[in-house]
């Protein structure tokens, strides 16, 4: 069986670093905060191209602080809109609505899968405080474009990057510096991946670096000092050792998801699978290889059948989750066909020559 994506095979290559870092760790006796996540905020700045990074415990807690932190700075109020993609994942709307906002839900474009500028442009009101651009898949949404909007209509413009780790748009800018502030997730499964939950803010805004700073750690100033009403949303010490480690591997890892994206794109011809949009340049680092096809269930079990894993990103779109009935009644027609046709391939920086052949020749069999 050709697995859907083998962490053990991602990470063994690094097993050695990791048993020499967590000794390290061990031998400080400083378990929290501490020189490896100093360390890891300075170099994912640094590669990001970003003057601040914050360490925090998930990627929803990124955005989560990213919101409460400007509410705090005066951007953003109560009950103001964040505009957001309908097709995201439910992560992004749960921290808004954490932060006590109101997420606008938006279709994407059907080529890109990433939000519709056009349809965010007309989903504008006086209410609206921000708009997240969210790179799904791993391919950069259109900052340029939103950037443009959030200008012309004095908002804020933030992304949700949890999926485009090293993505570059055309102008040589990484995810995490296209916007006002950006959250990434390292979750085990993300390109740039922990052994357990991490996640970060990147951000040129020193006043906001320092707030969520404050935020991830009760609020806290100095050691039981609490200047605002915060949270335990601490990034995990001994997880930073281990992203310092994997961070120098991260742009080689993305060079070798594209190669295998660009053979699935080359050879794969199949007429009832549509293959993803790739513009053929580094604005998609391909988190996911995601096809649509009217037959999903038939070819998934034909797949498993055949020995290639696959995985669905996502059943159920946001607003039709019991989590948020109070959206159940909305229709979002493209991104209900894109939830219920999409299908994600293998794809990972170990998966070998072979273990490709295999799936294209699987898919093509279909």
């Amino acid at each position: 069986m050709i697995k859907f994506l083998d962490l053990h095979a991602i990470n063994a290559r690094f097993e050695a670093a990791f048993q020499s870092s967590f000794k390290a760790f061990l031998d400080s006796g400083y378990y929290v905060l501490g020189t490896n996540v100093k360390d890891f905020e300075n170099a994912f700045a640094s590669y990001c191209g970003t003057n601040y990074c914050i360490g925090v415990g998930s990627g929803l807690d990124a955005i989560h602080l990213i919101l409460e932190g400007y509410k705090l700075l005066g951007k953003l109020r109560d009950g103001d809109e964040v505009i957001v993609p309908a097709n995201t994942y439910i992560a992004t709307i749960l921290a808004i609505s954490r932060a006590g906002l109101t997420p606008i839900l938006v279709e994407p474009d059907e080529n890109t899968f990433n939000v519709d500028v056009t349809k965010v442009a007309k989903a504008v009101t006086a209410k609206t405080g921000a708009i997240m651009g969210v790179h799904l898949y791993g391919q950069l949404a259109d900052m340029n474009a939103l950037q443009h909007l959030a200008s012309k209509h004095s908002v804020l413009l933030l992304e949700d990057a949890a999926q485009a780790h090293g993505a570059v748009d055309d102008k040589g800018n990484k995810a995490g510096n296209l916007s006002d502030a950006a959250a990434f997730s390292f979750y085990p499964t993300k390109n740039l991946g922990a052994l357990g939950e991490a996640g970060a803010v990147t951000t040129n805004c020193k006043d906001l670096a320092a707030t969520i700073g404050k935020l991830r750690n009760y609020g806290t100033s100095q050691k039981y000092v609490s200047d605002v009403k915060g949270y335990n949303a601490r990034i995990d010490e001994v997880q930073c050792g281990f992203l310092n480690i994997k961070l120098s591997y991260l742009d080689a890892d993305n060079e070798r998801r594209i190669a295998i994206a660009n053979r699935y794109l080359t050879e794969i011809e199949n007429s009832k699978i549509e293959l993803p949009y790739f513009s053929g340049k580094m604005d998609h680092v391909f988190h996911l290889f995601v096809i649509r096809t009217k037959e999903r269930e038939k070819l998934k079990m034909y797949l498993e059948e055949n020995g290639v894993q696959t995985l669905i990103h996502y059943p159920v779109p946001p607003h039709k989750q019991l989590a948020y009935a109070e959206f159940n009644g909305y229709e979002f027609p493209i991104t209900e066909a894109i939830h219920n046709e999409v299908l994600s391939l293998p794809i990972s920086p170990v998966m070998k020559d072979s273990e490709v052949s295999e799936v294209i020749k699987v898919v093509n069999s279909y």
